[in-house]
């Protein structure tokens, strides 16, 4: 015999468990994974071969990958199903397209003949750095970068570059703190067409962001270690140091917000030093 009221289905209608919406994953939409807890805002939707996944970012910059699982987040507190966002509208539709740095890109633009200016930088990493991030700027503003062995030989590259009107040096240096050698020695070769800038940081690999690289902070290495093999071993990451910046840490890289704020803002400094008309 069957219920009038209930039909086929004799669970009564409170009880009955309600359909969970699905909800796009756009960038940006702040959700909390229901079994850790974890809060973030989407920031990346990925396929893999298990499955759709969703990366999230905390209000510290902590990143955290999900699978996207049906009941598996909540939105105000209701449980949702996260899905992939629909295909983004063409790039004419979408409005101009932004470079790694953050500037309007130039569809189509040839990259200028090179300026007398030049920029250098302390180390192959952070040249690499830098071209990651601003490559497509130098390349239309004609601006060369090049590397320092060391801050050491700082003052005989300026006297064999010869600056000038016309032909401005600018150089970023590792951790230029006061009173350290590398602040002595970017003393005495400051001058009108010379500008030397710095980063707090050891070494440039900490002018990335931690979250970035899928570590909560970069380790404190004691005096008299190397540096960057201190950090691979307090990570339990291989001592090739080569074979981790690219893999790891420069790989992680994808936009200027993948980078601290003290570095970005030196490297926007040097490239508006070089370009600035005499």
């Amino acid at each position: 015999m069957r219920s009038r009221s209930y039909g086929p289905d004799l669970t009564p209608p409170w009880k009955r468990s309600r359909p969970v919406p699905e909800v796009p994953a756009d960038d940006g939409l702040v959700v909390e994974e229901a079994a850790t807890g974890f809060c973030g805002a989407v920031v990346r939707c990925e396929k893999t071969a298990q499955g759709p996944t969703v990366t999230l970012e905390d209000r510290h910059g902590r990143h955290r990958v999900f699978p996207m699982e049906p009941r598996g987040f909540l939105l105000e507190g209701r449980p949702v199903t996260l899905v992939r966002p629909a295909p983004r509208p063409p790039a004419a539709a979408r409005g101009p397209r932004l470079t790694a740095s953050g500037s309007i890109a130039v569809p189509g633009a040839r990259a200028r003949v090179a300026r007398a200016g030049r920029i250098y930088v302390e180390g192959r990493h952070d040249a690499e750095l830098v071209e990651r991030v601003w490559g497509d700027d130098l390349r239309i503003e004609g601006v060369v970068v090049e590397y320092l062995e060391g801050v050491d030989d700082l003052p005989a590259i300026v006297a064999d570059f010869s600056p000038g009107p016309g032909a401005r040096l600018g150089v970023l240096v590792d951790h230029l703190v006061p009173g350290s050698k590398e602040s002595r020695i970017a003393e005495r070769v400051t001058g009108e067409h010379v500008l030397v800038v710095g980063h707090p940081y050891v070494d440039v690999w900490e002018a990335v962001k931690p979250a970035s690289v899928g570590i909560p902070a970069w380790p404190t290495v004691p005096r008299g270690q190397d540096w960057k093999t201190g950090v691979c071993r307090a990570l339990g990451w291989p001592e090739s140091t080569g074979e981790v910046w690219h893999r790891r840490i420069l790989a992680s890289v994808r936009t200027y917000k993948d980078l601290e704020p003290a570095l970005l803002g030196r490297v926007e400094e040097l490239i508006d030093f070089v370009t600035a008309p005499d």
